[in-house]
C-alpha cells in the first residue's frame, strides 16, 4: 500500500500539466491539514528509502571566495554590495581544508564561490587535480556559476565529478525580477544541459518563497526539473539580506520548503537532496524537517573559521554549531535520532554508483 501510494504520486508528478501542478501546490500550501502533510512527507521518505535506504550523505563544504562579478538582487555577496567582506582562499588553503575534512571522514568536497574570475580554468583545474592527486577516492563538486562549455569540459577532465548550479526559477519573467538584464535564464539553462551532456552529476535548484514567486512559477520549476532530470537539487528557503533590495521581504512559512522537497523527491526518486544551511537558518528544526521530507544530504562547513561569516549570501547564516565540521557529533546524533544513518562515503547518485 505504502509503495503503491508513493508510486501513484510519482506517476502523477511525472505527467501532470502546469495547471494540475499549480493546483496541487496551492492545495498543499493553503488547504492541506497536518495529516495531509504528514502523509506527503511519509511518501517522500518511502521514495528516498527505495533508492538510498536510510543513508544521509555528508559533504564537506568549502566556501573559497566571496568575490562575485554578478549582481543578483537577492544575494549578499553581489558585486555592488560594498559592505561585503571579500576574501579568497589559496590553493594550499583549500587543500588544507580538504585534508582536515578527510581526517574527519569526508569523502566528498564541495567547493563553492561567487563567480570570481580570478579562478580561471587553469587555476581551478590545478586546484581540482591537486585534490584528486592527494585524495583519489574522494569526489569533488564545484559550484562556481556560469561558464563556457569548454570551461566545463576542462574542469571535468581535471577530475571534477559534480557541479551545482541552481536555476533559481524556471520562469523567464520571474528570473528577470531577481537578476539584472545581463543575466539570462536561457544561459543558465544552457549551462545545466552542457554539464549533463559532458558527464557531470548535475545539480539544479531553487529558492522557495523568493520575491514575486507564485504557485505558477513553482509549477514551472517542477516542469523544468522533470525535463532536466538533475542528479542533485538544492532547494532552500529565501532569506533576505539587509544590503539588498529585498531586505524587507519575508521568508516563506516553515512548511513551504519541506513541501517542495517532498514533491521533488517523489518526482525524482534517485535525486540527491540536501537539507540546506538556509533551511536550518530559517527554522531551528529546519534540517530535521527537511530530512523527514525526503532530503538525504547534509553539508557541514569546512571553510576556515575566520571566513565563515564572510560568505554571507543571506542574513544570520549559521556557521557554527552542527552546521560546522566541529559539530559533527551533534549532527550525527540528530540524524540517528530520526532513524537515519550518517554516511561519509562519496555518496554518488544511484545511477553513478559502481558495482
Amino acid at each position: 500500500m505504502e509503495n503503491g501510494a508513493a508510486r501513484q504520486l510519482s506517476d502523477f508528478l511525472a505527467s501532470a500539466n502546469k495547471r494540475e501542478l499549480l493546483a496541487l501546490i496551492r492545495f498543499l500550501e493553503e488547504e492541506a491539514q497536518e495529516d495531509d502533510l504528514f502523509e506527503l512527507f511519509r511518501l517522500a521518505g518511502e521514495t528516498r528509502k527505495a533508492s538510498y535506504g536510510d543513508r544521509v550523505f555528508f559533504r564537506g563544504l568549502i566556501e573559497f571566495s566571496s568575490f562575485c562579478k554578478n549582481d543578483c538582487y537577492y544575494c549578499g555577496i553581489r558585486r555592488s554590495n560594498r559592505k561585503a567582506a571579500r576574501y579568497r582562499l589559496t590553493k594550499n588553503e583549500i587543500i588544507d581544508c580538504c585534508r582536515s575534512g578527510y581526517d574527519l571522514g569526508f569523502r566528498t568536497f564541495v567547493l563553492q564561490s561567487g563567480e570570481d574570475m580570478f579562478f580561471s580554468d587553469e587555476v581551478l583545474c590545478g586546484i581540482v587535480s591537486g585534490i584528486k592527486e592527494l585524495f583519489p577516492e574522494c569526489a569533488v563538486t564545484l559550484s562556481v556559476g556560469e561558464r563556457s562549455r569548454e570551461s566545463y569540459r576542462r574542469l571535468f577532465a581535471a577530475g571534477t565529478d559534480r557541479y551545482l548550479l541552481r536555476h533559481e526559477t524556471a520562469d523567464e519573467a520571474h528570473y528577470a525580477k531577481l537578476h539584472p538584464p545581463e543575466q539570462a535564464l536561457k544561459n543558465r539553462k544552457r549551462c545545466l544541459y552542457d554539464l549533463k551532456e559532458l558527464g557531470y552529476q548535475v545539480g539544479a535548484g531553487l529558492m522557495v518563497g523568493s520575491p514575486f514567486q507564485t504557485y505558477e512559477t513553482l509549477a514551472e520549476d517542477i516542469i523544468f526539473l522533470r525535463d532536466l532530470q538533475p542528479h542533485m537539487a538544492g532547494i532552500g528557503p529565501f532569506i533576505p539580506h539587509k544590503e539588498t533590495r529585498f531586505a524587507g521581504f519575508p521568508s516563506p512559512p516553515p512548511k513551504s520548503t519541506p513541501i517542495l522537497l517532498s514533491l521533488v523527491r517523489c518526482l525524482l526518486p534517485k535525486v540527491l537532496l540536501p537539507a540546506t544551511t538556509a533551511l536550518a537558518t530559517s527554522d531551528k528544526n529546519g534540517r530535521e524537517k527537511g530530512l523527514l521530507a525526503g532530503a538525504n544530504v547534509v553539508m557541514p562547513n569546512l571553510t576556515p573559521y575566520e571566513h565563515r561569516k564572510d560568505f554571507s549570501l543571506y542574513d544570520n547564516k549559521l556557521a557554527t554549531g552542527s552546521e560546522a565540521a566541529e559539530g559533527l557529533s551533534v549532527l550525527k546524533r540528530q540524524i540517528k535520532g530520526l532513524g537515519l544513518k550518517p554516511d561519509f562515503s562519496r555518496g554518488d547518485h544511484a545511477d553513478f554508483q559502481k558495482g
